[in-house]
């Protein structure tokens, strides 16, 4: 049903309401239409509309308010994100630079990947130095050599680290990665973080 047809059939309705009872005119009715954009029930929505029963102009009508689900849920960001395909973990799984290598590079974070050498800076294996044994972009997570733990039946597992839980000392620098960090410096070069160059203030002062 379109919904030109079942505004029509809405009011058709409260026209019937109002000639049983004609001292009582309703300014707020709730239409009965079908599912929205904004993916809930529009019958859950009460429109105002002029208490003019033979006015069937639908542009007369405004919402006057809003169910609880009526827009999009919080858990939508969630959703995007751990359904994401590889190439979006690439940059999501990215790890700041060390102080060093940010002076040098003047970049401050890159994606991570397989043989860059990190040091843990948070949690349970704080301080921990190592290269990267493997980039684990279906559980969000990066293998460090020798951080590892034994199971039940003996076996030795790798942990999995968060990359936002590690600073990386050491860049495994290829023909790719040195393209990214060209590109990074270069457009943060022509940003300038908003900052006057001494000519701009120089040249601010002499109009003063």
């Amino acid at each position: 049903m379109k919904f030109n047809e079942a505004v029509s059939s809405s009011r058709r309705k409260s026209r019937k309401v109002s000639n049983s009872n004609s001292n009582q005119v309703p300014s707020f009715r709730s239409l009965s239409l079908p599912l929205s954009p904004w993916r809930a029930p529009v019958s859950s929505l009460v429109f105002s509309c002029p208490a003019d029963p033979d006015d069937d102009d639908i542009n007369s009508c405004s919402v006057a308010s809003f169910p609880s689900t009526f827009f999009s849920s919080s858990l939508l960001p969630d959703q995007s994100h751990f359904t994401a395909p590889s190439h979006i973990r690439r940059k999501l799984m990215s790890a700041p630079l060390s102080a060093e290598l940010r002076a040098k590079y003047n970049v401050r974070s890159v994606p991570i990947r397989k043989d860059d050498e990190v040091q843990v800076v948070r949690g349970t294996f704080k301080n921990r130095e190592g290269k990267v044994m493997q980039v684990y972009r279906r559980k969000w997570v990066i293998h460090i050599e020798r951080i590892t733990r034994e199971r039940v039946n003996g076996a030795t597992v790798n942990v999995g680290i968060d990359p936002s839980k590690v600073v990386i000392t050491k860049l495994k620098v290829d023909k790719n990665r040195k393209e990214l960090l060209d590109r990074k410096k270069g457009s943060k070069e022509e940003k300038g973080k908003g900052k006057f160059t001494e000519a701009e203030v120089q040249a601010m002062q002499d109009v003063d």
